[in-house]
């Protein structure tokens, strides 16, 4: 039998972090895995989101695998489309069709202590085996539909950023915008200039910075292709000045803070000239403490005579269009719900259930936490992408996904090289890791203010509090004293199946 087919490796999730994943494991000569991917096309976030204006937020020369780094992006933050595209020649570069099972959602996984093996469901009733699980499902999937009292009663067309339905023209039409994060500012002054009139209703303001946005001429792309270093000093530049900037973002310093709101309201004058318009668009919470956005154009967009920004709390949605608590009726012929995502790091993507038959929500139930964003205790060989505590809140989230992989492939290959049944991290490492992550949260802006970053009672369990540098270097070495170590059992042993018949068993 085929050794490799003998350590079978699932890949839960085709965006950035599963695709980076399967990239790794072809490179270190690991073919025998899958990816599973509930939808019918990769790409994750950038498949999901094709809303108008649609695009990163981290400059592109930065936002790519660094194994994979693209020479031909058309701007300095790239669409959507244009990242979607990449992902998908990445695939195509990787041969990983192949080793895909698109439309195949998971719905449990749970793990055979005996065998050293996890064995997923799927919604369709299938099972797969494997011996190692990468999740990739990402934390920010299922759009947060708002709740708001007679949404089912609007009578025009209403839809979500996230799902946004392209065979609604919006030319001319009234259109209201709920919500003014990360995807309005995007929206907003895409959309103001096609239609008639655009509401958009406010509850909390937020901090804006200029995005300094430029196209890439032809011949500096051409330049990069020639030269590929020239790339990756661009990488280096722009991940370095994300990292100094970080502490303005992320530490409680009203020193610090204030250079943030400086640098936010000089954006703000540049683009509004109302004073009373100006006031209603500037936060009052800490700088930082919310996410930072970052645009050149959303401000902008409320000085136009088909804009009206509403900062009176919505009361209900009618027939025709969004009443607010003071009586005014917001007639609108489209709704558009610009209220971001369901927090998946709250509770398990679907039933995961480990050692002991303890499930990873009753796991998680005083609140989510792993070893390093990881590993979680009594869940052995079962690794999570962007786990809970390792989202950034100044740089890009493929560098804490690089090192995450990094990190799984090292004890893929212990596990291999070892022929070990499994590695299951200890909770008194898990404990004393995280006790410390929250020990540092005290210092971060994040704690004082309520926000999307905080769980239900109160604790940022979504944000490294640190530099991505220091993350990395966290991750880099695998440390077999912080995790339980199972070995196989002698073969022959009449109550222990051998190693071999538990292969052909894993392979059904």
């Amino acid at each position: 039998m085929n050794k490799e087919r003998n350590f079978p490796i699932a890949i839960i999730g085709a965006g950035f972090a599963g695709i980076g994943a399967a990239i790794q494991l072809l490179k270190a000569g690991i073919d025998s895995f899958t990816i599973f991917e509930r939808a019918s096309e990769i790409g994750g976030t950038w498949r999901d989101n094709t809303y108008p204006g649609a695009a990163c937020d981290v400059p592109s020369h930065a936002y790519s695998l660094s194994f994979e780094q693209n020479p031909n992006w058309t701007q300095r933050y790239a669409t959507s489309w244009e990242i979607q595209q990449y992902l998908l020649g990445v695939v195509e570069k990787w041969k990983l069709r192949d080793k895909m099972r698109l439309d195949t959602e998971i719905v449990e996984a749970r793990f055979d202590e005996a065998a050293g093996a996890w064995t997923l469901t799927t919604s369709a009733g299938d099972t797969f085996r494997a011996r190692v699980v990468l999740s990739g499902v990402g934390g920010l999937v299922d759009p947060q539909y708002p709740d708001i009292a007679g949404l089912e009663e609007f009578q025009g067309d209403m839809f979500h950023t996230a799902r946004w339905n392209h065979d609604v023209d919006l030319k001319g039409k009234r259109v209201s915008v709920i919500g003014t994060g990360a995807s309005a500012v995007q929206v907003v002054p895409t959309i103001a200039p096609i239609v008639s009139l655009l509401t958009v209703f406010q509850r909390t303001p937020a901090w804006v910075v200029a995005k300094f946005d430029r196209f890439y001429p032809a011949w500096l792309r051409k330049l990069l292709s020639r030269f590929p270093f020239l790339l990756r000093v661009s990488r280096f530049f722009k991940y370095w000045l994300s990292e100094i900037r970080g502490p303005i973002v992320f530490i409680d310093s009203k020193i610090l803070s204030k250079i943030g709101v400086w640098l936010s309201m000089r954006n703000l004058r540049r683009q509004v000239q109302d004073p009373e318009l100006r006031k209603k668009l500037t936060p009052s919470f800490q700088f930082g403490c919310k996410r930072v956005l970052v645009s050149d154009d959303y401000w902008a967009t409320f000085e136009r005579q088909n804009v009206e920004l509403v900062t009176d709390p919505i009361e209900r949605i009618e027939r025709t269009g969004v009443r607010t608590k003071d009586g005014t009726l917001h007639e609108a012929d489209a709704i558009v719900l610009a209220t971001g995502y369901k927090l998946g790091l709250a509770s398990a993507p679907f039933r995961i259930v480990g050692r002991g038959g303890r499930s990873l929500d009753e796991t998680w139930s005083q609140g989510a936490m792993a070893y390093k964003g990881m590993t979680v205790a009594g869940f052995p060989n079962w690794f999570i992408m962007m786990g809970p505590n390792t989202g950034p809140g100044h740089t890009s989230v493929l560098v804490y996904t690089e090192a995450q992989i990094a990190h799984a492939l090292a004890a893929i290959r212990k596990l291999k090289a070892e022929n070990l049944k499994y590695l299951d991290v200890r909770q008194d490492v898990m404990d004393r890791y995280n006790e410390g992550i929250q020990k540092r949260m005290k210092r971060m802006v994040w704690s004082g203010c309520k926000s999307w970053y905080l769980s239900p009672d109160g604790v940022n369990r979504s944000l490294y509090p640190g530099f991505a540098t220091e993350y990395v270097l966290r991750t880099r070495r695998l440390d077999l004293r912080d995790y339980e170590i199972a070995t196989w059992e002698p073969a022959g042993d009449a109550l222990t199946p051998s190693r071999t018949e538990l292969s052909q068993a894993i392979m059904k």
